[in-house]
């Protein structure tokens, strides 16, 4: 597992010195893919050690008090060169969004992309809350969807502005659309630190419509 390196299901962690980082990579793990969390190891891979019984509790910290709702984990304890190092997995979660405190006291939802936590967008969350719908998604295609399914089309990755500006729609409206779009699989979205851009599946053909 060490050799693997830190990547979208796997973090590193040298020891736990604030439970809300914990809380991070726990959340952001719960909203993607699920994941394991490796304490007492350096960034580079080497083994520094914890004190299981002190990294443990912080870590239950973290799941209980400083994410919401709280997150079930299970742990392995692992003895590498004479050195405890604790497992903890986190599996995917189907309640999402889940959201972890921060220094601020701040409530954010995180997701897990490659070997980073980020914020995840506002439109995905707009998203998964469409998808939970009880009424479903009800979408008409009318000339202002067709509008950004041909922008789609043609300019891969653009941007909420770029698509709204462009489709000469409010964004708001803009947002509206493609939260729906994205609900119902016909257009797909990328976040990353840079930014959330959109493009069209590859199992769509835009004269479907």
């Amino acid at each position: 597992m060490i050799a693997e390196g830190e990547h979208q299901r796997q973090d590193f962690k040298y020891c736990i010195n604030d439970s809300r980082k914990i809380a991070r990579s726990m959340v952001a793990f719960a909203n993607t893919d699920g994941g394991r969390l490796l304490l007492g190891i350096r960034d580079n891979g080497s083994v520094a050690g914890i004190q299981s019984d002190e990294e443990y509790y912080m870590a239950e910290a973290a799941a209980k008090l400083y994410s919401k709702p709280p997150i079930n984990f299970q742990t392995v304890q692992w003895l590498i060169e004479g050195k405890s190092v604790l497992e903890i997995e986190i599996p995917k979660r189907d309640d999402i969004p889940h959201l972890a405190q921060n220094e601020e006291g701040k409530w954010l939802v995180y997701i897990r992309k490659g070997d980073q936590n980020i914020v995840a967008p506002g439109i995905l969350l707009k998203v998964w809350e469409q998808r939970k719908s009880p009424q479903g998604v009800h979408i008409r295609f009318s000339d202002e969807e067709k509008r950004l399914l041909s922008l789609i089309a043609l300019n891969q990755n653009l941007s909420l502005n770029q698509f709204s500006r462009q489709a000469k729609l409010p964004r708001w409206k803009g947002e509206k659309i493609l939260v729906k779009l994205i609900a119902i699989g016909v257009v797909g979205m990328e976040t990353s630190i840079t930014g959330t851009y959109f493009f069209l599946r590859d199992d769509f053909e835009p004269d479907q419509s």
